[in-house]
């Protein structure tokens, strides 16, 4: 018999521990405070952890190779006890399961006093006498969605995942449950599951570390968000009449990963941020978001949002003190706070920038009095100078390439891509290493901004005694110390994590980062909708978003390009030495209402209020963002092929307060109502509301 044991209200959430007398199992489930009313269901309950150790028994029933739960050692682990802790900034719920054999799980729920979700940590001792092999460790699993539905609630469930690739990065993709084959079998005698995540150091580089599951029925929905710098895994599975969520590292059978727990230590899993509310996936991704607040690290002068200006569109991988001097002379005084030298910098002569990183030995062709004249020639202007790295790979024509000793392995045999070898990360040399030509390298030419750049992945991973899974998720630890390591040595230093664009785009690198490149979209029309698509998983402060402009762009190609950057942080880059006067107005028009908007983008909640795009390379019709705090109500509006004559969103009592666009438009607010007149197809509009 299942029976509660514990439950608490934490914030509008209600957390319900279980127990079932004959298993003697624990599980979780995570509500709405709600007065609706649950349901009788036949929902077996499911445990709050799932550990597959080598020598366990394997799942029967058809369940092998699709999922490595309900193992042995997981049906083994009895409820043993559990402590609560409160004080005025938190609630810590920490549950103890054992198994006759010695393996405790530590797992750790938390909810900080005034927000919208709670995060999850598991960790496993090995008390066993003996080493175990880890094949699997769930870092969060919640069972019985949802209670509020009448059996298994044909087709009033959705999943939500995020898709992303290289420059198309957080693409919504929503799938009902018997689209995705989890109806419920008519035995109930095998469960199925739908196992998805990324393998490799590329962690959002097909989908992101994010599912939701909504009730349509009763406009509930559940989120979870991980923190997961490397391989990673989630799982939607349906055992019974209910639906299990779980995730965790990805395992031996998803992400190539064993790992060695030597009897009387301890391994913890990722950490994983859950939400519930009433509402969609927009609602539940804000709530999510709240964590990545909690868990913002960045300098003082990231505060007011800073604009930045960054050469690559301008040089093309080809940066000089004599181009950069005019670049600064045609951007001095426009309200630009950062410039940015991009790659190839460090270059030789007759060489590509995208194969000869990795010595870091400026260019004396294209610096020939020093990188430092450079520097002072960049603050003589008022703006913080920065610089670009990548730190952990290496180009096939460094002599670093060949300092095979340090590199990473597979098979014995240095890990080789197309152009690129990876630094062992876990190498005190490598540190040592990057510490002189990186961190020295900032602190003795006064850079205050790294921009990381990554441009390959380690893919399934690299040689450890464990696994190659062990070993890419310890290299990684590393690069993430690294990251530490930068900030730690150059306090008010401001890092942007770039990943051949977005492919980083995940909560722990995002902690560790002031802001991130959002995609190498650099020039597209989808550029608007990259963007938007990332305020469901990353905060607008650190969606570091480019704005390319042309000599021939048109003045309503230039107010799209600028419009776009509202939705996160301005990127100037392009031809500015070539721009006519005209050009300058709509830019410097942009900028000014940019600085206007700061506080919305830097602090508010976001809905995308019109219609899904089927097409983002080739978008049509338009899209309508949202964003609103407590004090005003930014609209960023764009229109594609094909847009209506009339765009209308639902605002409530606002007056307008600045428009930003090429030219007059009609904007009007009537029953709260904002109704835009439109013209044009692929046009940017800006409109800051007031609250009444």
């Amino acid at each position: 018999m299942i029976k509660e044991f514990y439950s608490a209200k934490l914030g509008d959430m209600r957390i319900i521990y279980n127990h079932d007398s004959e298993t003697n199992l624990a599980g979780l489930c995570i509500l709405p405070d709600t007065d609706k009313k649950m349901k009788k269901r036949r929902a077996g309950l499911q445990s709050l952890a799932e550990v597959k150790i080598i020598g366990d028994n394997y799942p029967g029933n058809y369940f092998g190779g699709e999922s490595m739960k309900y193992s042995k050692t997981t049906l083994s682990l009895r409820y043993d006890r559990q402590d609560i802790d409160k004080d005025a900034d938190e609630t810590r719920i920490t549950t103890y399961l054992k198994s006759e054999k010695g393996i405790e799980i530590v797992h750790i729920l938390t909810h900080k006093n005034g927000r919208s979700y709670v995060t999850v940590e598991t960790e496993l001792k090995n008390n066993s006498g003996n080493d175990i092999k880890l094949e699997m460790l769930s870092s969060f699993t919640m069972y019985n969605i949802s209670p509020y539905l009448e059996g298994a609630g044909e087709n009033s469930m959705l999943l939500h995942r995020i898709r992303g690739k290289w420059s198309q990065e957080g693409r919504l993709v929503s799938e009902t449950l018997e689209d995705l084959m989890l109806e419920d079998s008519w035995t109930y005698s095998s469960a199925n599951s739908v196992r998805f995540g990324q393998v490799g150091s590329m962690p959002v580089k097909g989908y992101f570390p994010f599912m939701a599951l909504e009730d349509t029925k009763n406009n509930i929905i559940w989120g979870v968000q991980m923190k997961s710098p490397a391989s990673w895994q989630m799982e939607v599975t349906r055992a019974d009449d209910g639906v299990c969520l779980s995730g965790g590292l990805a395992d031996r059978e998803f992400g190539h990963w064993i790992k060695t727990v030597k009897t009387g230590e301890s391994f913890k899993g990722m950490e994983a941020v859950i939400s519930v509310c009433e509402g969609n996936v927009d609602d539940v991704c804000a709530r999510l978001l709240e964590a990545q607040e909690d868990r913002l690290n960045i300098p003082e002068c990231e505060e007011e949002l800073p604009i930045i200006f960054n050469e690559y569109c301008t040089t093309w991988g080809c940066p000089s003190h004599e181009n950069i001097s005019g670049i600064l002379k045609a951007i001095d005084k426009k309200g630009i706070d950062y410039f940015v030298i991009d790659c190839g910098w460090f270059k030789e002569d007759g060489v590509p920038w995208d194969i000869s990183m990795g010595d870091y030995i400026p260019s004396k062709t294209l610096f020939p009095n020093g990188i430092d004249e450079t520097v002072k020639l960049i603050k003589s202007y008022n703006m913080r100078p920065g610089i670009w790295f990548e730190i952990e790979n290496i180009g096939r024509m460094a002599n670093a390439y060949n300092n095979e000793e340090h590199l990473l392995k597979r098979d014995g045999i240095t890990l080789t891509t197309r152009n690129r070898r990876f630094w062992d990360m876990t190498d005190e040399w490598v540190i040592k290493y990057l510490d002189e030509r990186v961190i020295d390298f900032l602190k003795k030419n006064d850079f205050g901004y790294i921009k990381v750049d990554y441009n390959e992945t380690i893919g399934i991973g690299c040689d450890n005694s464990d696994s190659l899974g062990e070993g890419l998720r310890q290299n990684i630890e590393g690069s993430t110390e690294y990251f530490k390591r930068m900030r730690r040595e150059i306090p008010d230093l401001v890092i942007e994590n770039c990943a051949s664009g977005g492919n980083r785009l995940e909560p722990c690198f995002m902690s560790l980062s002031s802001m991130a490149s959002f995609s190498d979209a650099h020039e597209c029309v989808e550029i608007p909708v990259i963007a938007a698509n990332l305020h469901r998983v990353i905060l607008p402060r650190q969606s570091q978003i480019w704005c390319v402009i042309r000599e021939n762009d048109s003045l309503k190609r230039i107010a799209y390009s600028i419009a776009a950057t509202f939705l996160g942080r301005m990127c100037l880059s392009g031809d500015v030495t070539n721009l006519t006067r005209e050009q300058w107005q709509t830019i410097e028009h942009g900028i000014s209402f940019y600085k206007k908007a700061a506080s919305v983008i830097k602090s508010g909640k976001s809905k995308i209020v019109s219609p899904k795009l089927k097409s983002e390379r080739h978008p049509e019709g338009y899209q309508a963002v949202v964003r609103e705090n407590s004090d005003a109500i930014l609209c960023v509006i764009h229109t594609y092929k094909n847009s209506p004559e009339e765009i209308r969103i639902n605002v409530g009592e606002c007056e307008i307060r600045e428009i930003y666009s090429y030219k007059d438009t009609e904007v009007r607010i009537e029953n709260g109502v904002l109704t835009l007149r439109n013209d044009e197809d692929f046009s940017g509009y800006g409109i800051i509301l007031d609250r009444r």
